[in-house]
């Protein structure tokens, strides 16, 4: 009894005035860590010693980062359960492994070690990866791990550390928060895998059997229910993989952020009840006040919309609960905010040929800790052992890493915790349904396409409508400016007056202007239209006074155009039986007797009623005021003169030379 007051009063002494040790990673058989000396690992990123919580009771053994100025951040408590009372505490690592004595050399904690593992070269050293590891042989190559702080953590999950199960030591690793920020103890929530059909992570309320949070299963590549993992892990900082053999079942995640000095973990925290992640600033003195924390939203809480019910959630608006396709809500209201109801089917599964699937994707897969996994299996087979079951409610791949469909997971009971993500995901689900109502749903889609197929045909008849429309009015306005051409042509040599055709025919006179082939007199014969307009400036609109004569066809007036111009103007009259079809055919004919021994037309005008010849007008009157000298002038007998002027050799040359066309005359017999 005095030998052992003696020891403790040598540890007083030792821990008040002994000087702490410094930039030391380790401690060899025997070696001890008392009061306030610690180890320091290598690369100065964690220290290991005695600490007291802010306001605590008690002094635990634990790790925290080296460099965080602002507060004490501690990853690692040994005796979370059983703080030193009487300090100053000691931790030695001995025969038996690592061992916690108080000032009194009372026994306050032990770590587990296989009994004479311990040799004489053993060594406890802390890691910069923050890890405190006893280890057989102080040689890093050759040394075999008999204890790790990593098998046992208590709130906090750093990169490299395993979250999970090991069955070949027998141990499982999960992380519970603090009873309370001065008290390390266990708190009520936990953040654990749970083994089932699938790995899927879970965050409980340790009073309660319902989960506050899980992490979707993990389908090769991602936690469904976590789909930033796919972002980060796609820029290359951030890796979270799931494994799992025989003998162990765990996730961990790694950083590969090229700065040395930047830190991150994950911890439970026992004041908000949530799994949180943080990460320091670039100097790795501080941490910076950006977070992350699950749940994230009202969506991520367990089984928030019920069994065969999804969620969907916009940010700044408050959750929506929707049934699954095929399904109704149980809610009394019919509005579905009863989640604990959740959806039943519409129509029940016949069990038989009679049933389907329908495919809904971008949605977290069902909570799948009972569902049932056929590693072995195709997506086809996965679709047949599901119609097979009666019980089947839904299948799904079971690996999707790589973008391929590996294996087969198959839903039996409700379908829980569902949400809807706007993040495209290569993973869908398959729900079971009545072959009716797979046609009901399909329905719509049939309705729809058919709408697009009659609109398409629709809108491709009217473009072509208004194309052929389109190309007769092109065709019209390219031979109407073919026109135009051709007046400009004539108005620049100086034959046609300036204002030829200002406004050419309409309406139904000018419709019947054009013939058959849809040409005009103008295309035919370069024969210009005259404006109306124009006309009537010239003769003084048909003035009286103008008047110089009238035949069969109407009066004729004498004009005056623009530049200066006389024409004689041969108007049709009103009491004409001629119609447009003889005017243009006589407009032709005259047109095409051009000669030099005759008056020449100038061109027409046509504009409704209005049919107008135009000549140049020849001064000295008419042939026959030369021959009878006067009006009362008579002819002896016989009465028909006789006029020779010359011989006509042959009567293939009776008009070559005199005329511009070519004109045939058939045998000319007198009237």
């Amino acid at each position: 009894m005095r030998r052992r007051r003696a020891l403790a009063l040598l540890l007083v002494t030792m821990a008040f005035f002994s000087r702490p040790v410094i930039a030391v990673d380790r401690i060899g058989l025997t070696a001890s860590i008392i009061g306030k000396s610690t180890l320091e690992s290598a690369k100065g990123v964690f220290k290991l010693g005695f600490f007291t919580p802010p306001g605590g009771k008690g002094t635990y053994l634990g790790i925290w980062y080296a460099n965080i100025q602002s507060n004490l951040t501690v990853v690692w408590v040994a005796n979370r359960q059983h703080p030193v009372i009487n300090a100053p505490g000691v931790v030695t690592l001995s025969a038996n492994g690592l061992v916690i004595v108080d000032a009194q050399n009372t026994t306050v904690w032990s770590s587990p070690v296989p009994a004479g593992a311990i040799t004489a070269g053993a060594t406890a050293r802390l890691h910069d990866d923050g890890n405190f590891a006893v280890s057989s042989d102080g040689s890093d190559s050759q040394s075999v791990v008999l204890w790790q702080s990593f098998d046992y953590p208590t709130d906090t999950l750093l990169p490299g550390m395993k979250l999970g199960e090991d069955r070949k030591k027998g141990i499982t690793r999960n992380i519970t928060s603090w009873s309370s920020p001065t008290d390390p103890s266990p708190g009520k929530y936990t953040f654990k895998l749970v083994l089932g059909g699938l790995p899927e992570f879970f965050l409980f309320d340790n009073s309660k059997t319902t989960p506050i949070y899980a992490s979707g299963p993990w389908n090769g590549e991602i936690l469904t229910g976590v789909p930033g993992l796919k972002s980060q892990q796609a820029k290359g900082d951030f890796t979270f993989t799931v494994l799992s053999s025989p003998e162990e079942t765990y996730c961990n995640y790694s950083i590969s952020n090229r700065n040395p000095s930047f830190l991150t973990r994950f911890f439970v925290d026992g004041t908000e009840g949530k799994l949180q992640r943080i990460w320091s600033s670039d100097d790795g003195k501080s941490w910076i006040n950006n977070k992350i924390s699950y749940p994230i939203d009202p969506c991520d809480n367990y089984g928030s919309c019920g069994a065969f019910g999804y969620c969907v959630y916009t940010e700044g608006q408050p959750q929506q609960c929707n049934c699954l396709p095929g399904f109704q809500s149980l809610s009394a209201q019919g509005s579905f905010q009863d989640t604990s109801k959740g959806c039943a089917r519409i129509t029940n599964l016949t069990c038989g040929d009679g049933d389907g699937f329908w495919r809904v994707n971008r949605m977290k897969l069902p909570d799948a800790t009972k569902a049932t996994v056929h590693a072995g299996m195709t997506l086809d087979q996965c679709r047949q052992e599901c119609l097979r079951n009666c019980s089947c409610n839904a299948y799904a791949a079971a690996d999707v890493s790589g973008g391929v469909n590996r294996g087969c997971v198959i839903w039996t009971v409700g379908l829980m915790d569902m949400r809807k993500y706007p993040e495209e995901f290569v993973q869908d689900l398959y729900i079971r349904l009545p072959q009716s109502q797979i046609d009901a749903l399909n329905a719509p889609a049939r309705r729809r396409r058919l709408i697009k197929n009659v609109v398409i045909a629709v809108v491709t008849t009217i473009c072509g409508i208004l194309g052929v429309v389109g190309c007769c009015c092109l065709w019209r306005n390219k031979m109407r400016w073919k026109r135009h051409s051709r007046i400009g042509k004539s108005s620049e040599a100086g034959d046609i007056p300036f204002r030829v055709r200002k406004n050419p025919a309409s309406s139904p006179a000018r419709d019947q202007w054009f013939d058959e082939n849809n040409t005009s007199v103008e295309d035919d014969l370069d024969l210009p239209l005259f404006d109306l307009e124009m006309i009537f400036d010239a003769t003084d609109r048909f003035a009286a006074n103008n008047k110089i004569g009238e035949g069969g066809f109407g009066p004729v007036y004498l004009g005056r155009l623009e530049d200066g111009q006389e024409v004689a103007v041969k108007r049709l009259s009103r009491r004409s039986v001629q119609g447009v079809v003889e005017f243009k055919n006589e407009v032709k004919l005259i047109a095409k007797l051009q000669h030099r021994n005759l008056v020449r037309l100038l061109g027409c005008c046509i504009d409704d009623n209005e049919r107008v010849l135009v000549y140049e007008y020849m001064h000295n009157k008419s042939l026959d005021t030369f021959i009878f000298a006067s009006e009362n002038a008579t002819l002896p007998q016989p009465n028909e003169p006789g006029v020779n002027i010359g011989k006509i050799t042959s009567d293939t040359e009776s008009s070559h030379g005199l005329t511009s066309n070519s004109v045939t005359i058939t045998t000319i017999e007198a009237r």
